[in-house]
């Protein structure tokens, strides 16, 4: 940070609001670079759907500085990090590899990779995803099992599945809230409810309505 500003270009993590990458950091004065008024931000990378907001709380918190911000929609700044065919075909033709692993893509990027590279003469393609268990050698290349994948949470002193039946339970209650019932065995009745939407703004819903009712009811008596 001892270098001129305007002659210093930092290339940073962090274009789509991920909140942990440099960028989230700088912008929430969390690292040891700092920006201040004056100096620009390029976002090269076009949004992603799904990240809009983590990426405009991103941006809202340059702007509180002063920080210029650029997008594709100001410039024509948008850089892709994804090869077309020509350059993959490039690519084959330079490595001339035995085996393709596509990686890294939904699962019609990974089948269309592997057609381009059959078409390009590689022997051998393995579409996978996440799970399976993959031996490239020796014999034929391919899938030989498959295991559980997915996100895990710390719950306590055990690592459990992040879609497993508690947590997604547990997903619900805070979503949806709960309602308990208890009978007493003589025809009555109690109910508690916790955290249930807008509970309190239905109670006050209700105390007015019945209040209006009463004044429309008194009105009409003779």
């Amino acid at each position: 940070m001892g270098l001129p500003r305007g002659k210093v270009l930092i290339l940073s993590t962090g274009g789509q609001g991920e909140p942990r990458a440099a960028l989230a950091r700088i912008a929430e004065d969390q690292h040891p670079l700092s920006l201040v008024e004056g100096d620009v931000v390029l976002f090269s990378s076009r949004t992603i759907p799904g990240n809009e907001i983590s990426i405009g709380r991103i941006q809202n918190l340059l702007a509180e500085r002063g920080v210029k911000i650029v997008t594709d929609r100001q410039s024509m700044i948008h850089v892709s990090g994804h090869p077309g065919r020509p350059e993959l075909e490039a690519l084959y033709g330079w490595l001339r590899p035995d085996i393709l692993v596509p990686v890294h893509g939904e699962m019609r990027h990974m089948l269309e990779q592997a057609r381009l590279g059959e078409g390009c003469g590689i022997p051998d393609t393995v579409v996978q995803k996440n799970g399976d268990i993959v031996r490239l050698a020796p014999g034929v290349p391919g899938k030989l099992a498959e295991v559980r994948a997915g996100r895990l949470v710390l719950d306590g002193d055990i690592i459990v599945p992040a879609d497993g039946d508690a947590i997604t339970a547990r997903r619900r209650l805070s979503r949806d809230g709960l309602v308990i019932v208890a009978l007493d065995g003589k025809g009555g009745a109690q109910v508690h409810g916790m955290g249930l939407p807008l509970d309190e703004e239905l109670i006050r819903a209700e105390h007015e309505h019945d209040a209006d009712a009463q004044r429309d009811g008194s009105r009409e008596r003779p």
